[in-house]
């Protein structure tokens, strides 16, 4: 391959082999992996990293972290966003792309992906979450690096809901341990907050079912400690076309009993317009399915997708933290995927745009 630099961290591939014992444990209310506890007492350089994680400032990049369908449709999604007043931050189109002057550094996840396969009934079902884990840490300290991306993150965006439960935990607790301070953004945290700001209290989540099987989405709602609000997680059949996955989730959701003020869509994919479409055309009533699933919907029913929501809050935190950049250019791509080296471990490859053209855009359309 042309146009690649390679960046293998031995220190840590060895963590995860050896994962040394350490006497300093995390005061958290659940256990972190060994791999966190092992980082925390190396004095060499990859506590360091997790020790100046955020330090770069205004002037760092992006990091949109996971699998490569997902990290690149977010990234294009951050490319072309302009929604906003550039100059005093007010809702409405400027001309210019919201994010103008940012360095988005994409890590596409190579390695690990698909990361539903980390999902499984077998004896060794929490060694391989732990794996998962692991792989969130290993990316957070790829993105902290100034040597392996450039520069170095200000904000780490996971763009998997399930290292919302397995591995996010594990990042977080690490930079706080170390001194750290970038920001992470969690998918099913930012729907799930979104929504209930929005005041939602019966929501649904429309995912795979691998997803909906592991609880990944239910945990994340019950540390919430929502009294008075319930969470339906569900998954249609792939095989359908979008509208009438949407009808058949909206079916499954009847059994519940209770009014449906919000959807999630658990997707980079979903067409916010075709599902608006149908929606709307649910409420006229025509059939008596459709009248029926009309009569469970609220009166201020709404969908949420998780690119909409990531580039908004990804704004706000910006701006309201002063961590825009501010150069006069236009949104910048930097690429990168996480392989297996020669040795079998994963290592972090720098990519040109027309590698990433040829081998992974196909993938997001």
């Amino acid at each position: 391959m042309q146009n690649m630099r390679k960046v293998v961290l031995w220190g840590l591939a060895a963590l995860c082999l050896t994962l040394a014992a350490c006497k300093r444990n995390a005061p958290q209310p659940r256990p972190t992996i060994l791999l966190v506890e092992s980082i925390v007492s190396d004095t060499t350089g990859t506590g360091r990293l997790a020790a100046q994680a955020g330090a770069v400032g205004a002037e760092g990049s992006i990091a949109i972290i996971g699998e490569p369908e997902s990290a690149l449709a977010l990234a294009r999604r951050f490319q072309s966003t302009d929604r906003m007043d550039n100059v005093d931050g007010r809702p409405g189109r400027d001309s210019l792309p919201d994010f103008a002057g940012e360095t988005f550094s994409v890590v596409m996840d190579v390695f690990n992906a698909p990361y539903e396969h980390f999902l499984s009934e077998s004896p060794d079902a929490g060694a391989r979450l732990d794996s998962l884990r692991e792989a969130a840490v290993l990316n957070a300290l790829w993105a902290w690096d100034s040597t392996a991306v450039r520069p170095a993150a200000k904000l780490l965006i996971f763009t998997s809901s399930l290292q919302a439960e397995y591995g996010l935990f594990d990042v977080d607790t690490l930079q706080q341990l170390c001194g750290g301070k970038s920001i992470l953004l969690s998918p099913a945290d930012l729907l799930l907050e979104s929504s209930y700001e929005k005041g939602a209290r019966n929501m649904a989540v429309w995912t795979s079912r691998p997803v909906r099987k592991s609880e990944a989405w239910q945990s994340v709602f019950r540390r919430k400690g929502w009294e008075g609000t319930n969470l339906s997680v569900l998954s249609p059949s792939p095989a359908l076309d979008s509208r009438t996955q949407l009808r058949e989730l909206l079916r499954q959701y009847q059994a519940e009993g209770r009014p449906l003020d919000a959807l999630l869509v658990d997707s980079y994919k979903a067409d916010l317009n075709a599902l608006g479409s149908e929606i709307a055309i649910i409420r006229q009533g025509h059939t008596a399915e459709d009248a029926s699933l009309a009569k469970m919907l609220s009166r201020d029913f709404f969908i949420l997708d998780l690119p909409t929501q990531i580039i908004q809050s990804t704004y706000s935190l910006l701006r309201s933290r002063r961590l825009f950049a501010h150069r006069i250019a236009l949104p910048r791509l930097q690429y990168y995927h996480v392989v297996e080296s020669a040795r079998g471990e994963p290592a972090l490859e720098a990519l040109s745009a027309s590698y990433v053209n040829q081998t992974y855009v196909q993938d997001i359309h």
